[in-house]
């Protein structure tokens, strides 16, 4: 894919200086253009052979623009910066983390490509791991696009003779000896290797949603026009007025409904129940063994996400207080999901939970989660239905991330009946205490019961995996319901950590 950039290409001062002029005024209006549309953010991955200029285009885009909108981050590889796969979150944590919200434009040097190629190049990742990681950065641009992203994907290249000479000539002059370090003579000894592996990379990742630029980075003026005119060209098309809702195209239908009606559930049995002195007998014991194993050696470098979900009055939160009686509190964050704000709106769905995944030892707990986007927006249409539809392969890649990097990820659906639920609803408006846990949209929600339920059985045969399987609890009976969670929970627990018990 580099032939073209092997050329020399080259244009005048006088060219370059015109163009620029013209370039700058365009940049400019089109940037201000996407802060005050706030449909898309434009993320642009900088990349390619060191000494190729990354650094001085960069420098010219924050020059040429206002640098207050755009926020420019580098990264190291893990092992350069002292990180192992950054505490135990997953690898690509740390680039979730400085994702621009839409109106902004971010700038990515040393991003999501930098290591699977530096790994694979310097013989630590095998071919299949490189192709892996290539798919999983297939996946993950093609669900930022759907959410709005307009992704610039910029390498610069140069020859190794070239590269070679632009160090000399940078260690020659004092101003800009220091710009060249004994690392970067290293990495060109490894060029031969360098080059087709990321040539492949470049292969494998140019989509139609997401395309690679190559750039001949040996003139300073052809390299700067070119990757100014490239991002404009993605600015302007990402201040066109959206044709339809980002998300919408192509998907696989919803699945069909079971032929005899039946529901999962409605399946479940509800009439299990534990007496009071049973049930603190077991609450202790269970509590005990959780604390046990969370204080195992083996936690250290091991993390815990519980998710909750169920139908409204289903007993998530009451069951969460049973299980964070028995932890330390330094050591665990409990997360209740609401409706996104103004800034989570402004970012991929799946944003406001990569925020909060707990590093090596410590836990978290959703109460609601990222399966909102399968459940209450599917159900009440607040989003689209290729939206909805993509996101259980998202889902399933994101808890398949987080167990690659240590995480135990445990789910658990409380499911109660319509009667029970009226039951406690009832209870809640009748007792003044509890009065603020019942709303309209409560009793608006149970009119879509056959909704919810159907949308439970299609997230349940979608989602539920080897890694990270549903666990259904009938919570009739909240005794019951909080003693099976605990059980659960601690026998996965000690599967994970190999112990009995």
């Amino acid at each position: 894919m580099f032939e073209s950039a092997e050329i020399g290409h080259q244009i005048s001062r006088k060219a370059y200086k015109e163009a620029e002029e013209k370039l700058r005024q365009a940049l400019l209006e089109a940037q201000y253009q996407l802060l005050e549309n706030k449909q898309r953010a434009v993320i642009v991955l900088i990349n390619g052979v060191d000494g190729a200029g990354k650094g001085e285009t960069v420098n010219l885009f924050n020059e040429w623009m206002d640098p207050r909108h755009i926020r420019t981050e580098a990264f190291a590889t893990p092992e350069a910066s002292g990180e192992d796969a950054p505490m135990g979150r997953p690898a690509m944590w740390r680039f979730w983390q400085v994702l621009p919200p839409k109106g902004h434009v971010g700038i990515l040097f040393g991003n999501w490509y930098t290591d699977p190629i530096v790994q694979h190049a310097l013989g630590h990742d095998k071919e299949a791991r490189f192709d892996e990681r290539l798919t999983d950065i297939r996946a993950f641009e093609r669900m930022l696009t759907a959410e709005g992203v307009r992704l610039v994907k910029l390498w610069f290249h140069m020859t190794k003779e070239g590269v070679a000479k632009r160090f000399k000539a940078l260690e020659k002059d004092p101003k800009t000896a220091w710009r060249v370090t004994a690392h970067d003579w290293d990495r060109l000894k490894h060029y031969g290797s360098f080059v087709p592996i990321s040539s492949k990379a470049l292969r494998k990742t140019s989509t139609g949603e997401a395309p690679w630029l190559v750039i001949d980075g040996s003139d300073p003026n052809y390299r700067a026009i070119t990757a100014g005119q490239y991002l404009l060209d993605n600015l302007l098309r990402a201040v066109q007025p959206l044709a339809a809702p980002a998300g919408t195209g192509h998907a696989a239908p919803p699945p069909p409904p079971p032929l005899d009606g039946r529901s999962l559930l409605a399946t479940q049995d509800y009439t299990r129940t534990l007496d009071r002195s049973t049930y603190e007998d077991q609450l202790e014991r269970l509590q005990g063994r959780l604390n046990k194993l969370l204080r195992a050696p083996e936690w250290k470098r091991r993390s815990l996400v519980l998710v909750f979900e169920g139908m409204d009055a289903a007993g998530k939160g009451s069951t969460i207080r049973r299980i964070t009686q028995a932890l330390d509190a330094r050591h665990y964050r409990v997360i209740p999901v609401a409706a996104p704000n103004e800034a989570e709106r402004a970012q991929p769905y799946l944003w406001r939970f990569w925020r909060y995944l707990p590093r090596w030892g410590h836990t978290t707990m959703f109460d609601r989660s990222w399966y909102g986007r399968v459940l209450v927006e599917r159900v009440e249409g607040f989003c689209t239905e290729p939206d909805w539809t993509r996101a259980y392969d998202e889902i399933n890649a994101f808890e398949e991330q987080m167990t690659q990097a240590g995480t135990v990820v445990v789910k658990f659906w409380l499911s109660i009946t319509q009667e029970e639920q009226l039951k406690r609803f009832e209870a809640r408006q009748n007792t003044p205490h509890k009065v603020h846990k019942i709303t309209a949209d409560d009793w608006r929600n149970r009119d879509k019961w056959p909704l919810y339920a159907r949308a439970v059985d299609d997230m349940m045969d979608r989602t539920s995996t080897d890694i990270a399987p549903w666990h259904i609890v009938a919570s009739d009976d909240k005794r019951w319901s909080r003693i099976e969670v605990l059980r659960l929970l601690c026998e996965r627990l000690e599967a994970a950590l190999g112990a009995k018990g």
